[in-house]
């Protein structure tokens, strides 16, 4: 089964604020009071004025992301920040093997990262998207890690998470569901 996802993560509110007024906004609600604002070339455009920049290469330590930050985003989310941590999360998985990175602006400039890894051979809590979710306050609850606490594994794509926005479900949906399957059965 394949993961891929292009997001931005922050407070909820945060992002509710900094985005109401655009077109290609669509946030998934995550829990803790997160959100989650998945990254279409269409937003990267209306936010910056530009069509989004991809990279040629594989990403690596070197560039972390498929997604060219370029200054124009940057600017953005450095501008939003101002209100609370922001983080762009990046992750592509296939058959086992992938790739994570994740980088966090605080108080209008790069604070956290960017952070790469293709091998996992590290603790979970040092992961790029653990260790950004935690730099943005993510707390430990019953879940694996925080990309399971906040409810990242719920949609396997970009294209689902704009879906589950589009919906207005929470990150508690499947639960829910799966509760409901059981008390029936």
């Amino acid at each position: 089964m394949s993961y891929q996802l292009s997001a931005i993560v922050a407070d909820a509110e945060l992002l509710r604020e900094e985005t109401r007024e655009l077109d290609h906004a669509v946030l998934g609600e995550l829990r803790q009071d997160f959100a989650l604002l998945p990254v279409t070339p269409q937003l990267v455009e209306q936010l910056t004025g530009t069509p989004p920049d991809y990279a040629l290469d594989e990403p690596g330590p070197e560039q972390p992301f498929a997604l060219i930050l370029s200054p124009a985003l940057t600017d953005v989310l450095g501008r939003w920040s101002q209100r609370g941590p922001v983080a762009y999360v990046e992750a592509e998985f296939a058959r086992g093997a992938g790739r994570q990175a994740a980088v966090v602006w605080l108080g209008g400039m790069l604070a956290w990262g960017p952070r790469f890894d293709a091998a996992f051979d590290g603790p979970r809590a040092e992961w790029p998207i653990n260790a950004a979710l935690v730099e943005l306050g993510a707390e430990p609850g019953r879940w694996i890690d925080p990309f399971a606490e906040l409810g990242l594994h719920v949609e396997r794509s970009t294209a689902g998470w704009l879906a589950h926005g589009r919906r207005g479900l929470s990150a508690d949906y499947w639960d829910e569901l799966a509760d409901e399957w059981e008390d029936r059965q």
